[in-house]
């Protein structure tokens, strides 16, 4: 609502009707994007619209549906990679040891990846074009959650979770960990599954090195809401639609 409390006129004379605005940022058919307006699910630049005489800028336009952000900018492109064992997390490595780009290299787009892996840790990694998402999903303060499996050596003790959870104090600051299961045992390792927030180099290995369980292989398997999944090593997959509405959405965009 304006100062007035009033609805906020969100129409554009010359734009693009709302409904082909969604339409073609693959939300469905038009006359499926229609029923989607009319039941009050859209919002533009925080307004709810339910006319479909509508018209908006879709340079411009902030879009939600159902409280996720429509992408329309198809010049933005996120990528999800499963970053191999033994590549760098750089576009470029001076030493020429094997880097990200020859995994986008047939993309036109030039994008830059998200964080960091260390070399030797496989799994999820993101690379946009999008600089507004890739600062919101490093910043600390939006606490984008991070999965992990990683293999230890040695027997997990089951007061591990605990003591984890309460906090464990590193050279540079105490790390808290959302969560800690134990998925397999062995008599001389143990895999488990971590998640936290933090994006500190080298965190997890750090931290199973200071409670005196050194990590032997890790694996990004999640970041905030995307997921690995079946993603082959060295293969990459577009992050759109519901998915990439859901990032966004995480990290307030």
């Amino acid at each position: 609502m304006n100062e007035n409390g009033k609805d906020r006129d969100v129409h554009v004379p010359g734009g693009v009707r709302l409904q082909k605005v969604l339409a073609s940022a693959g939300l469905g058919s038009r006359r499926a994007c229609e029923d989607i307006i009319s039941t009050g699910r859209v919002t533009v630049d925080g307004q709810v619209v339910r006319e479909l005489g509508v018209r908006v800028d879709p340079a411009t336009a902030v879009i939600h549906v159902d409280g996720m952000r429509v992408q329309l900018d198809d010049s933005m492109v996120t990528v999800a990679l499963n970053k191999p064992a033994g590549v760098v997390s750089t576009m470029d490595d001076p030493d020429g040891r094997p880097s990200l780009a020859q995994y986008v290299a047939d993309r036109p787009e030039r994008l830059f990846h998200v964080g960091r892996l260390d070399a030797e840790t496989e799994g999820l990694l993101l690379l946009t074009n999008d600089g507004e998402l890739a600062h919101r999903l490093t910043h600390p303060s939006y606490e984008v959650l991070k999965t992990y499996l990683a293999t230890v050596e040695g027997r997990v003790p089951r007061g591990m979770a605990q003591q984890l959870k309460k906090g464990i104090e590193l050279e540079d600051g105490p790390v808290q960990v959302h969560s800690f299961t134990v998925k397999e045992t062995a008599p001389d390792q143990t895999l488990v599954e971590i998640v936290l927030h933090e994006g500190r180099n080298h965190i997890v290995r750090r931290l199973f090195e200071e409670v005196g369980f050194p990590v032997t292989r890790l694996v990004r398997t999640r970041i905030g809401p995307i997921v690995l999944g079946n993603l082959r090593p060295g293969r990459t997959r577009v992050i759109s639609g519901t998915e990439l509405g859901t990032l966004m959405r995480d990290v307030g965009m």
